[in-house]
C-alpha cells in the first residue's frame, strides 16, 4: 500500500473532534501481548511474579487462536468478535485475483477522484480516502454507543483508526511515509558492502568529502504532481576527523553523535509544493561506525505524531495530545527492525537496543495512560514480546525473558490500578514455536504436477511467479499460509472449473498431508484447512481456497509469501529470524489470564468481545459468535 493520494487526503481534511463520554460505571482493563506463549509462562512462573500471582488469585488458561494463526487475523477477531470468514482478514497479505499480485490486506488506498490540472500538480478537488478492508463493527463503537468511555491505544489492524467518541492510537498496519511496513536506509562508504538492495530496506552509497557526507532520505510520494515524483529530506553529517563521532545537520538544528550512539527523533520536512506545502516525519539516526568507514542506520520515515500526515489517531489531535506529554514516540505499526537484524545490518546487541527503544516508549505512553484512565475500558497493545520471539525464541531465551519481565511489570501496574472491583484481562493472539525448515510450497507444487513452469530451466528462479505457465497451472501458493486454485471465471485463464474445484482441493490436501522431509523423514504438514468448513462466516472473496497448517519447527519460505518458485522443497532455515507461528493453529495457542474465574472449557479469540461487551451489561452484537468467558 502507498501513499500516492492520502496525503491530499489528510491535507484537505480538517481535524476531527471528539470527546470522551464521562460516565460513572464498571471498569475493564485488557492488555494484548502479541506473542505471549503458554508454554514459556509455565517454564518462567518464578521470574514473572505478576503473572504469576493473577494466575493463582484468578485463572491461566489456553487461548485458542485462528486459522492461520497470525497477528493480523487474530486481532481482528479481537476487534470484530467474528472468525476470518466473518471479518474478511485472512493473511498479511491478499491477492489481487486478476493479476496475482500481493497486495495488503489491512488497508486500501482510494485516490481523489476529481483533481486540477496546473502544470505539473494536480490538485486535488475532494478528498480520497484510505479505509480498513476488515469487515464487523469493533467493540469500541458498540462500547461507545452505549455510553461506555474508552480508550484502545495501538490495536492492530485499526489502520486508519476509526473516528468516534473514543480516544485510539492505530497499531501494527500503520505505515510509514513511503508506504510501506517500515523501509529503512543504511548509508555508507565501506567498500565491503556490495549490496544496493534488502528486504525491508535500501543501501546507498555515499562519498564523504572533506568531511561531509550528504544523507538523502526518501519520503512519500508527492500526491499533488501528476508524475507523482518521489519527496526527499537531507541531512548532512559532518565527520569529526580525529575522534568517532559526527555532527548531523537537518531541520533547523544540530545533533552530536558519537560512535555506538543513536539520536532522538530527527524531524523531517518533505516538499510537496516548494514554499507553499510540505507534510512531516521524523527518523531516529544510529552511528555504527564512523572511522575509517561510514556507517550510519536511519530508521524507516515515521508518521510524525505532532503533525500527522496521515490519519492515526481518534480524534485526530490525540496524537499530538500524546506527543506534547510524552514527545514524539513510534508511530509505525511494527516499529522493531527486524529486517535491518536479519539483513546483518544490526547485530543482536544493536536490535536488541533498537527493540528496548520501542518497548521504553510504550512503556511511557502505557503508564501515562493507564493513570489517566477511571471509568469504562482501556485497552493498550505491547509488540515487543512477539517481534523479540522472531529472533530470539529457544536460543537466546535469557533475552527473551528480559522482555516477558518487562511486560509482567506492566502487569503488575494494571494489577495495582484494578484493585478489587476492575476486571483485568491479559491475552495474546497466538504462541510460539522454533521454525528450523523451510518450506518452499511452490516448488512442491510443482514437484506434484499442480504448478507448472514454462521451461523446466527456469526453476529457481526467484522472481514473482515470472516463468509459471499459467495454462498448465492448478494451484500456487502466496501468502504465509495460503494456497490458491488457478479457478476458471476468477484468474485470468484459470484452468481449474467449477465442478473440478474441490477434487483439485482434497487431492492437493491429501497430498501436503503426507508430504514428508526429504532430508529427515518427518511430516511436514500437520492439518489443512477448507474455509467453507473451519469458519462460520462466509466473507470469503479474499480468501485463500485451502490453508496450509504446519507442523512445529516448520514454515513456509519467505520465497513462498510472495509467489517464488525456487529449486528445492526444503531447506534450514538460517536466518536471524528462528521462531514463528504461522503453522497449525492447535501448535501454537495464545494465553488467557484474567483476575476472575474463566469459567469456558476452551476459551477462542473471538470470545473476548463478547466477554468485554458483557462486563458492560451489552449483549453481544449480530455478527458476533463468541461467548463470554467468565
Amino acid at each position: 500500500m502507498r501513499l500516492t493520494a492520502l496525503l491530499a487526503t489528510c491535507l484537505l481534511a480538517g481535524a476531527c473532534s471528539g470527546h470522551k463520554v464521562q460516565s460513572a460505571g464498571r471498569r475493564m482493563i485488557v492488555l494484548g501481548v502479541d506473542g505471549m506463549d503458554p508454554v514459556f509462562l509455565e517454564n518462567h512462573w518464578d521470574s514473572l511474579p505478576n503473572l504469576n500471582k493473577l494466575r493463582q488469585s484468578g485463572s491461566f488458561q489456553r487461548l485458542a487462536t485462528t486459522v492461520p494463526p497470525q497477528s493480523p487475523v487474530a486481532w481482528s477477531s479481537v476487534i470484530t468478535g467474528m472468525d476470518p470468514g466473518g471479518h474478511g482478514i485472512f493473511d498479511f497479505v491478499h491477492r489481487t485475483p486478476a493479476t496475482r499480485m500481493p497486495i495488503s490486506s489491512m488497508a486500501e488506498t482510494m485516490p481523489p477522484k476529481r483533481t486540477l490540472n496546473i502544470g505539473s500538480y494536480a490538485v486535488p478537488l475532494e478528498a480520497g480516502a484510505v479505509r480498513t478492508t476488515r469487515a464487523g463493527t469493533t467493540f469500541w463503537r458498540v462500547l461507545s454507543d452505549h455510553g461506555i468511555p474508552t480508550q484502545v491505544i495501538r490495536m492492530p489492524v485499526n489502520y486508519p483508526p476509526e473516528i468516534g467518541e473514543w480516544e485510539s492510537l492505530s497499531g501494527m498496519g500503520t505505515p510509514d511515509m513511503e508506504g510501506s511496513s517500515g523501509t529503512f536506509n543504511f548509508f555508507t562508504d565501506d567498500p565491503a558492502e556490495k549490496r544496493t538492495t534488502i528486504d525491508g530496506g535500501r543501501i546507498n552509497r555515499v562519498a564523504v568529502d572533506g568531511g561531509l557526507a550528504l544523507l538523502r532520505i526518501r519520503g512519500p510520494q508527492n500526491s499533488l504532481r501528476r508524475d507523482q515524483a518521489v519527496t526527499y529530506a537531507q541531512l548532512t553529517a559532518y565527520v569529526d576527523p580525529s575522534a568517532a563521532a559526527i555532527r548531523l545537520d537537518g531541520s533547523g538544528r544540530e545533533i552530536l553523535l558519537r560512535q555506538g550512539e543513536w539520536s532522538d527523533w530527527v524531524p523531517l520536512e518533505f516538499p510537496l509544493i516548494p514554499g507553499i506545502q510540505k507534510v512531516y516525519g521524523m527518523v531516529r539516526v544510529y552511528v555504527q561506525h564512523v572511522h575509517p568507514y561510514l556507517r550510519i542506520y536511519v530508521s524507516p520515515v515515521n508518521i510524525d505524531p505532532e503533525n500527522p500526515a496521515l490519519p492515526i489517531s481518534s480524534p485526530a489531535s490525540y496524537s499530538g495530545a500524546l506527543a506534547k506529554d510524552l514527545g514524539r514516540f513510534y508511530t509505525q505499526g511494527i516499529a522493531e527492525d527486524t529486517a535491518a537484524y536479519r539483513a546483518g545490518i544490526f547485530n543482536r546487541a544493536e536490535f536488541l537496543e533498537q527493540s528496548h527503544k520501542i518497548l521504553n516508549d510504550s512503556l511511557r505512553m502505557y503508564r501515562q495512560e493507564l493513570a489517566r484512565f477511571s471509568d469504562g475500558l482501556f485497552f493498550y497493545y505491547f509488540s515487543s514480546v512477539d517481534q523479540n520471539a522472531h529472533m530470539l525464541w529457544g536460543k537466546h531465551d535469557d533475552e527473551l525473558l528480559e522482555v516477558y519481565r518487562a511486560i509482567d511489570g506492566a502487569i503488575g501496574e494494571a494489577m495495582a490500578k484494578a484493585g478489587t472491583d476492575t476486571t483485568l484481562m491479559v491475552l495474546s493472539d497466538h504462541g510460539f514455536a522454533r521454525f528450523d525448515r523451510a518450506v518452499h510450497l511452490n516448488a512442491w507444487l510443482r514437484e506434484q504436477g499442480f504448478l507448472t513452469l514454462d521451461d523446466p530451466a527456469n526453476a529457481g528462479d526467484e522472481e514473482l511467479f515470472t516463468h509459471v505457465n499459467w495454462s498448465h497451472t492448478q494451484a500456487y501458493g502466496l501468502g504465509l499460509n495460503g494456497l490458491y486454485l488457478n479457478l476458471e471465471f476468477r484468474e485470468p485463464g484459470g484452468i481449474v472449473t467449477i465442478p473440478e474445484k474441490q477434487v483439485v482441493l482434497d487431492e492437493i490436501a491429501k497430498r501436503l498431508l503426507e508430504f514428508r522431509d526429504p532430508a529427515t523423514g518427518e511430516k511436514v504438514v500437520s492439518k489443512v484447512y477448507f474455509p467453507e468448513t473451519a469458519f462460520q462466516g462466509r466473507n470469503l472473496q479474499n480468501s485463500p481456497d485451502l490453508f496450509v497448517g504446519y507442523r512445529r519447527g516448520y514454515r513456509a519460505s519467505w520465497q513462498t509469501t510472495l509467489g517464488a518458485v525456487p529449486k528445492t522443497l526444503i531447506e534450514d532455515n538460517t536466518a536471524a529470524w528462528i521462531a514463528d507461528h504461522c503453522m497449525a493453529s492447535d501448535e501454537v495457542p495464545g494465553v488467557l489470564l484474567s483476575n476472575r474465574k474463566v469459567r469456558a472449557a476452551q476459551p477462542q479469540l473471538y470470545d473476548i468481545p463478547v466477554t468485554i461487551l458483557s462486563e458492560f451489561g451489552i449483549a453481544r452484537q449480530e455478527g458476533m459468535i463468541g461467548q463470554t468467558v467468565f
